[in-house]
């Protein structure tokens, strides 16, 4: 079974942000398999667990749950919060320090964060 990890997602360089901002981004809960890969087996073994908390200029602006629905990992956001992100191939990409990762906002808006950490719990 896949351990639980503290993950760090901090936005990327992108245009108007050519320096990135590791300001904002997201922290999330999930179980990793041992490539450093989200872990469906081990979310559904304990859902609960996995925990998401979108952040801007260090203060937290979201809480709520890494929830995978068989096809895609979103990030549910608490109602009245903030509106969901899906993971962009979340299922295929590795959650280690230096990876790059993308989430697709409600707006389909998509925007990549660098796994600025990943340390197990």
């Amino acid at each position: 079974m896949a351990d639980f990890y503290h993950i760090r997602l901090e936005m990327a360089r992108e245009p108007g942000r050519p320096a990135g901002d590791p300001g904002e981004g997201y922290d999330i809960v999930a179980p990793l398999d041992d490539e450093g890969r989200l872990d469906p087996a081990g979310w559904r073994a304990d859902p609960g667990r996995c925990y998401a908390r979108r952040f801007s200029d260090g203060q937290t602006e979201a809480k709520g749950r890494l929830h995978y629905d068989g096809k895609r990992w979103i990030v549910d956001l608490e109602p009245g919060d903030a509106a969901d992100a899906v993971g962009f191939r979340f299922g295929e990409e590795r959650f280690t320090a230096g990876e790059y990762v993308s989430l697709t906002l409600p707006d389909g808006e998509q925007h990549t964060y660098v796994v600025a950490a990943a340390k197990p719990l």
